[in-house]
């Protein structure tokens, strides 16, 4: 199996070991994205919905940059630091995603890296 690194400027640089995506053959991993400015490599100010929109900006690139877009998203794995925010990500989720809507688990964590509040991680098949 050959796998392919995917990397984009207009998403933050990976801030570990690790790609900003995998692909292999048709399906790409998108890692996880927080709201970190591609541009400064620091969260985003304006609290939990700037940082959602920003993640959700940041994964947008990388299926872009897979080859992809943000549609062919078939499964996502959302991280919040506060549940009660649940309803909010639904809001915020229906400007960026078309129906069928990919599907998803969300997770309550106790911390994201870099003192994040959400965390956005995909399954992309690229046609």
């Amino acid at each position: 199996m050959v796998k392919q690194v995917i990397s984009t400027s207009s998403a933050p640089a990976a801030i570990g070991p690790y790609s900003q995506a995998i692909a292999a053959g048709n399906v790409a991993y998108l890692s996880g994205q927080i709201g970190l400015d591609p541009a400064t490599g620091h969260l985003v100010e304006g609290g939990f919905d700037a940082q959602v929109h920003r993640a959700l900006r940041n994964l947008r690139a990388v299926a872009e940059a897979a080859g992809g877009s943000i549609d062919d998203c078939v499964k996502l794995t959302l991280f919040l630091t506060d549940l009660t925010s649940f309803s909010r990500v639904n809001e915020i989720m229906q400007e960026y995603f078309r129906k069928p809507f990919p599907a998803r688990s969300t997770v309550g964590v106790a911390s994201l890296p870099r003192g994040a509040e959400f965390e956005v991680e995909a399954i992309m098949v690229r046609s």
